[in-house]
C-alpha cells in the first residue's frame, strides 16, 4: 500500500461527524408504524362498537391531518415528512379521542388545529411543545356538547345520521359520569375492561390498548416508566382517597374508565413532548396521574386526562434539566475536577 493510499484510510477513520454518534437501525416512519398496528385492535373494536360513524370520523382526522401536513410544508416550500407517517398517527390519535357522534367538520378542524397551528407554526415535528393530537382535542371542547355527546355500545350510528338519530341512542352515563356522581359505574368489571361501554371511539376497550402498549414495550418504541407510574399515580390516590365505600372496585373503576389507559401508552409517552430521562419520566407520568385524580374529583369535567398531559407537556424541560445525569468530571456547582 503506498503512502497516499495509507493516508487517506487513516483521515477516513479520524473523521468526527456532529453528534448522535450511535446509531439505530429505527426510524421515525418505522416507530410511527409500530404505534399504527398497535391502536389497529383498538380502532376495530371501536367500528364494531358504534358502527361505521366511528369508522368515518377516524379516516376524516386521520386523512384531513396527512393533507394539512402537506399542503402547510408545500406553502412554506419545507421538505414534506408526509412519508414519516406522524401526521397520520396525530389524526388517528385525535379520531380516536372523538365521540362517535361528532359532526364530520369536527375532526377536520381538529386535524388543522394539531397539524397546522401546534406543529407547523412551531416547526413541524419535534419542535412542538404539547401534543398535537391532545391539543386538537382540547380546542375542540368550545363545542362542549359535541364532544360529550356519547352513545350506548352497540347502538351503532349511520354513516348520515342526523340528530334525532343520534338522540334515539344516547347512554344516560359513561361510567366516568357515573364516578364523578361517587357512584359505581352500574356494568360489570369485565364490560368495563372489554368495552362494552360508552365512551370515545378508541378509548373504551382497556384489554385492547394494553395488548397495543405491550407491543410498543416488546418492540421497544416506548418505555415502561411513564405508564406504569401514571396508571400507579392514579391507582395509588384513588385508593388513599376513595369516593365511594367499595375502594377496590372504585380504584378499578378510576383505572379502566376513560383515557386512561390510551393516554398511558400511546400520548404520554409521545418522544417529543415527554422527558428523556428515566427518572424525569417516572416524575411526569406521577404527576400526570395526580394531575388527573385532581380534575377527576374537584373539576367540574369528569375526565382530566387531556388536561394533565398538555401541562406536564409545558413542564417537560425543567424535568430533563433537573433529572439529566452528572457529566463526567465535573462537580457540584458546574466547576470541574482536576
Amino acid at each position: 500500500m503506498n503512502n497516499e493510499a495509507k493516508t487517506a484510510g487513516s483521515s477516513a477513520l479520524l473523521t468526527v461527524s456532529p453528534s448522535p454518534h450511535i446509531r439505530h437501525g429505527d426510524t421515525t416512519r418505522s416507530i410511527m408504524t409500530d404505534v399504527i398496528i398497535a391502536l389497529i385492535p383498538a380502532l376495530i373494536w371501536g367500528i364494531v362498537c358504534f358502527g361505521l360513524r366511528a369508522l368515518a370520523v377516524v379516516l376524516l382526522s386521520t386523512g384531513s391531518a396527512v393533507l394539512f401536513e402537506f399542503g402547510f410544508n408545500k406553502l412554506l416550500k419545507r421538505p414534506n415528512p408526509i412519508g414519516d407517517f406522524s401526521a397520520a398517527v396525530t389524526g388517528l390519535l385525535l379520531g380516536l379521542n372523538l365521540p362517535s357522534t361528532v359532526p364530520y367538520w369536527m375532526p377536520v378542524i381538529g386535524s388543522f388545529f394539531a397539524i397546522v397551528v401546534v406543529k407547523g407554526i412551531f416547526g413541524g415535528i419535534g419542535k412542538n411543545f404539547m401534543n398535537p393530537a391532545l391539543a386538537a382535542r382540547v380546542f375542540l371542547f368550545a363545542w362542549p356538547e359535541d364532544m360529550t355527546t356519547f352513545t350506548e355500545p352497540f347502538k351503532r350510528l349511520g354513516l348520515f345520521a342526523g340528530s334525532e338519530e343520534i338522540a334515539d341512542v344516547i347512554a344516560t352515563a359513561t361510567p366516568l359520569a357515573s364516578l364523578k356522581s361517587g357512584a359505581l359505574p352500574d356494568i360489570s368489571w369485565v364490560d368495563l375492561i372489554t368495552g362494552k361501554c360508552g365512551g370515545s371511539i378508541g378509548e373504551v376497550s382497556s384489554v385492547l390498548l394494553i395488548l397495543g402498549g405491550i407491543y410498543l414495550l416488546v418492540r421497544k418504541v416506548i418505555s415502561w416508566h411513564i405508564p406504569v407510574a401514571f396508571i400507579g399515580s392514579v391507582a395509588l390516590l384513588t385508593a388513599i382517597f376513595p369516593q365511594n365505600g367499595d375502594v377496590l372496585a372504585f380504584v378499578f373503576s378510576e383505572i379502566f374508565a376513560g383515557g386512561l389507559i390510551l393516554a398511558a401508552f400511546f400520548m404520554a409517552t409521545d418522544y417529543v413532548t415527554s422527558p428523556v430521562t428515566p427518572n424525569g419520566r417516572l416524575i411526569y407520568g406521577a404527576l400526570c396521574g395526580a394531575i388527573v385524580v385532581f380534575i377527576r374529583y374537584f373539576g367540574g369535567y369528569p375526565e382530566g386526562v387531556s388536561f394533565a398531559i398538555l401541562i406536564m407537556n409545558t413542564l417537560v424541560y425543567y424535568l430533563d434539566k433537573f433529572t439529566r445525569p452528572r457529566v463526567f468530571g465535573k462537580i457540584k456547582g458546574g466547576a470541574k475536577r482536576g
